[in-house]
């Protein structure tokens, strides 16, 4: 395929494993702008690396709102610089939380784990008492 060819909505979905309502969703929300042809939708090269970002900032947990403005500031003119300094600093806050959440979800891992081996004694513990008894 070649980067110019434009692209059905349902090739669109088999290359990035995406439903027609994702890819009609973020039209909605003015993330992705293909050009209609009666109710055909294809998508651009520019849609194509527009959703690669998406998906991308989805799975990294960034919000619709901060991927729209994040995308917006490709055509800045100062050759990305502003788009990628806002998503480096947009980053580095959502990889902190991503750490404060797994440091939480640790904490809690290794709380469950300690009670889980007091049960298994007190089990052990009963266990014993009725095989005496």
């Amino acid at each position: 395929m070649s980067d110019d060819q434009l692209m059905t909505i349902r090739e669109m979905c088999d290359m990035f494993e995406v439903t027609p309502r994702t890819l009609r969703f973020y039209e909605q929300k003015e993330l992705l702008f293909p050009i209609r042809e009666g109710q055909r939708r294809l998508f651009t090269r520019r849609d194509r690396a527009r959703l690669k970002l998406i998906l991308r900032g989805k799975r990294f947990g960034f919000s619709l709102e901060e991927i729209r403005q994040l995308l917006d500031l490709y055509d800045q003119g100062d050759q990305q610089r502003t788009q990628i300094q806002k998503t480096y600093e947009i980053a580095g806050q959502r990889l902190a939380e991503m750490e404060r959440q797994r440091d939480e979800l640790t904490a809690a891992i290794d709380e469950l784990k300690e009670q889980m081996t007091w049960g298994e004694r007190v089990l052990a513990s009963m266990n014993q008492k009725n095989a005496a008894e």
